[in-house]
């Protein structure tokens, strides 16, 4: 079967090649793909994976051979995957952790966009109550930040949407963001919690910008710099301000079911903001780092 392998040379973080068929453990189902979702880091940084391993987290697909234990879902489900390790081949055997069940009204193509973006959105935002607080979200066109918008707006949450420019802007209002700036410069709140998506100097200038007893959560780095703090910057009185990492790769199972019964109740929407055929990846990975898109890649298996 053909699958998208890591690769280490200069043509690209990834290339087809022809691999065994996987062989299902008792509690793996064998999923046949038929959607990939394309994502910023194990795209930018795939020299982190071994040259040749099948690469790609989120998918979504047929249920062709239910787990042999009754742990997963049943033959002929339409699921996610999430998270999900060697995701991107033409079959997939897989864990019941990495799935959810996709229901009825929903595409399944955009059960391919929740996965690495969706989750990490949702957890963030379950750290603590936003009821009624301001929220930051840094880099809002992206995946993360089109779901984080809407999670924070359902949450109860005044947000508001940093983009890097007015052309990147565009929709964001209408998935529930209150105010959309393209230079912090733009207002004069303090924040209760920051989701950054961007890194960099950026983090600098957003640290400054925090309410006291708010946090930082570091969600991404598409913006490839250093962070440097000037002398003294990190020191304040009042409530603590904290800056938190995020590296949470637990089975999302849940999390897919709840983002997945979102969109079916028409509260949550999958950012699809390209969508096209696996075998023009490299022109799709291309778009996504010159930032061409808004929202998720999401590829249809040929």
């Amino acid at each position: 079967m053909r699958a998208l392998v890591v690769n280490h040379s200069d043509a690209g973080p990834v290339r087809f090649e022809d691999v065994d068929e996987p062989v299902p453990a008792a509690g793996e189902t064998l999923v046949e793909i038929r959607h990939i979702g394309l994502n910023f880091g194990e795209l930018r940084y795939a020299q982190q994976w071994p040259e040749g391993a099948i690469h790609g987290h989120d998918a979504s697909g047929v249920v062709v051979r239910a787990a042999a234990d009754g742990s997963g879902p049943r033959e002929g489900a339409r699921v996610a995957l999430g998270m999900a390790p060697y995701a991107w081949a033409e079959r997939v055997a897989v864990g019941s952790g990495w799935l959810g069940t996709v229901p009825e009204g929903v595409e399944l193509a955009d059960g391919a966009a929740l996965g690495v973006a969706g989750v990490t959105a949702l957890r963030v935002l379950r750290k603590r109550s936003v009821l009624g607080r301001k929220v930051l979200i840094t880099g809002a066109s992206g995946g993360v930040g089109h779901f984080a918008v809407q999670l924070a707006a359902l949450a109860g949450a005044r947000v508001t949407a940093l983009v890097g420019s007015p052309a990147r802007a565009a929709g964001l209002r209408e998935l529930g963001a209150d105010e959309v700036l393209t230079d912090l410069d733009e207002t004069e709140d303090r924040f209760d919690l920051v989701l950054d998506t961007v890194g960099g100097a950026l983090t600098t200038r957003v640290w400054t910008s925090l309410a006291e007893g708010g946090t930082i959560h570091l969600v991404g780095l598409t913006s490839g710099e250093d962070t440097t703090f000037p002398a003294g910057a990190l020191f304040g009185f009042g409530e603590p301000r904290s800056i938190a990492t995020y590296g949470d790769m637990t089975p999302p199972s849940a999390e897919l079911t709840d983002l997945l019964g979102l969109v079916a109740a028409g509260k949550l929407s999958a950012p699809v903001g390209r969508r096209g055929d696996w075998k023009d990846v490299d022109d799709a990975v291309q778009a996504l780092f010159d930032r061409r898109v808004h929202g998720k890649i999401v590829l249809d298996v040929s």
